[in-house]
C-alpha cells in the first residue's frame, strides 16, 4: 500500500470517529465542560499564594507583667490588634489560657491560637527571650504550615522592631537608619529565574494541559476501540481494504485532535480567567501538546487490545490515570515526594509533557532547553505506537 493511501485510509478513520463524537451532543458538550470544570474547580479551590485570609486566630494573653511598670504580653496583644484591623487577615478572639485554646481548636471554634507566656515580661526584662506559642490544627496540616510560618514571620517582624528601639535607647549614638543593621545585618532578598509575579496556578497549569489531554485520549480510547468491536462495527473496517496500521493512526488522529481541543481550552482559560503568562513559543506548546497525545495514544491501544469489553478497558485506564495524575508533578511537586516516589515518576510519560510546558510556559525555554524531555517522548510514542499495531491486529483476530 502507498503512503498516499495509507494517509487517506486513515484520515477517513479519523473522520468516521470525530463525526461519532460531533453526533454525540452529551459527548460533545462534555469535552468542552470537563476543561472548564477542571480549570475553575481547580484553579479557585487550591491556594495561589501562601498568605491567610478569613482565619479565626484564639489570643490567649498569659503575661504577669514585670513590677507596676512592664506589661509587654499587653502591649504585643494591643500591636496584633492593631495589625488585624489594617490587614484583615485573621479575626481574633480572646481566650484565657493554652488549654482553652487547645480546647477551642478541637471543638472547631477557631483555626489556631496565639498564647503569650506567663513569663513573658519578666523575661524581656532579665534579658532573655520572652516566650511566643502558636498552636495550630494539626487537622488541616497546609494550613497549619502556613499558619506556622506567618506567624513566625509576624513576630520576627514585630521583634525586629523592638529591638531597633532597644538599640536607639541603649545607644542614643546610633541613628534610626543604623540601628536595623546592627539587629538584623543581613538583608535576604529573593529572585526568580524569570522576572514577573508568578503564583501557584503558575506551576499548576501547565501539569493541568498535560493531564487533561491524557484523561482526554485515555477515556476515548475505550470507546474507540472497545465499544465499536462490541457493536461489530470495527469488524467492518477490518474486512475493509484498508491496512491495520491505517486503524491505529485513524483512531490515533482522532484522539489528537480531541486532546488538543481541551489542551487549547485549557490554555485559554488560564491566560483569561487566571492571569497566567506564556513566557515561551505557542507553537512549541501545541508541538508538545501533539507529542503527549502521541505518547499516551500507543499506551492506550495496547492496554485497550488486552481487554475484552468496554467496561473493562474503561478501568484499566482509570487504574493508569489516577496514580499517574498524582505522582507525575501535576498538583505537587515531585521534589516533596519520597525518593522511591521520584523514582517511580521518571518512568510516566505525563511528567515528562508536564515538566516540558512548565519549563516553555513558565521560563520561556526553547528547544534546546527540553532536549530529554522531547528526546523521551518521541521515543516513548515510536516503541508504544510499534508495539500497539501488531497487538492490535493480534486482538482483531481473537
Amino acid at each position: 500500500m502507498s503512503v498516499k493511501s495509507l494517509l487517506t485510509h486513515s484520515f477517513m478513520v479519523a473522520w468516521k470517529d470525530l463525526m461519532e463524537l460531533f453526533r454525540n451532543k452529551m459527548g460533545l458538550a462534555m469535552l468542552v465542560v470537563m476543561p472548564i470544570f477542571m480549570m475553575g474547580m481547580v484553579g479557585f479551590i487550591f491556594p495561589s499564594s501562601s498568605s491567610m485570609g478569613h482565619v479565626t486566630i484564639g489570643l490567649a494573653n498569659e503575661d504577669q507583667g514585670y513590677g507596676s511598670y512592664l506589661n509587654a504580653g499587653s502591649a504585643l496583644a494591643a500591636g496584633l490588634e492593631e495589625i488585624n484591623n489594617s490587614t484583615g487577615q485573621i479575626t481574633i478572639t480572646h481566650a484565657s489560657s493554652l488549654s482553652e485554646v487547645q480546647d477551642m481548636i478541637q471543638r472547631g471554634a477557631i483555626d489556631g491560637g496565639i498564647v503569650i507566656s506567663r513569663n513573658f515580661s519578666s523575661s524581656i526584662a532579665s534579658g532573655k527571650q520572652g516566650t511566643i506559642i502558636v498552636v495550630t490544627d494539626e487537622t488541616n496540616p497546609q494550613m497549619s504550615s502556613v499558619m506556622r510560618t506567618s506567624m513566625t514571620n509576624l513576630f520576627q517582624q514585630i521583634g525586629t522592631q523592638v529591638a531597633r528601639q532597644n538599640v536607639e535607647w541603649l545607644s542614643p549614638d546610633v541613628n534610626a537608619s543604623n540601628s536595623l543593621a546592627v539587629v538584623a545585618p543581613y538583608n535576604v532578598q529573593t529572585e526568580g529565574a524569570v522576572a514577573g509575579n508568578f503564583n501557584y496556578f503558575d506551576f499548576m497549569a501547565p501539569g493541568l494541559m498535560a493531564m487533561t489531554v491524557m484523561m482526554s485520549v485515555m477515556t476515548g480510547l475505550p470507546a474507540a476501540i472497545s465499544h465499536e468491536r462490541e457493536v461489530g462495527t470495527l469488524d467492518g473496517m477490518m474486512v475493509a481494504p484498508i491496512n491495520r496500521l491505517a486503524v491505529v493512526l485513524g483512531k490515533t488522529l482522532a484522539q489528537t485532535a480531541r486532546g488538543l481541543l481541551q489542551g487549547t481550552l485549557i490554555l485559554v482559560l488560564s491566560m483569561a480567567l487566571f492571569g497566567v503568562t506564556i513566557h515561551g513559543s505557542i507553537l512549541l506548546i501545541f508541538a508538545l501538546l501533539l507529542l503527549g497525545v502521541f505518547s499516551f495514544v500507543g499506551v492506550g491501544i495496547v492496554l485497550t487490545s488486552f481487554t475484552k469489553d468496554q467496561e473493562t478497558a474503561t478501568m484499566v485506564m482509570t487504574s493508569i490515570m489516577f496514580p499517574m495524575m498524582f505522582l507525575s508533578g501535576v498538583f505537587f511537586p515531585i521534589q516533596q515526594m519520597p525518593w522511591f516516589m521520584q523514582n517511580i515518576s521518571q518512568m510516566l510519560p505525563l511528567t515528562y509533557a508536564a515538566t516540558a510546558l512548565r519549563k516553555v510556559m513558565v521560563f520561556g525555554a526553547g528547544v534546546p532547553a527540553i532536549t530529554t524531555e522531547l528526546t523521551i517522548l518521541i521515543a516513548l510514542g515510536i516503541i508504544m505506537t510499534l508495539i500497539a499495531v501488531p497487538v492490535f491486529k493480534r486482538a482483531m483476530t481473537r
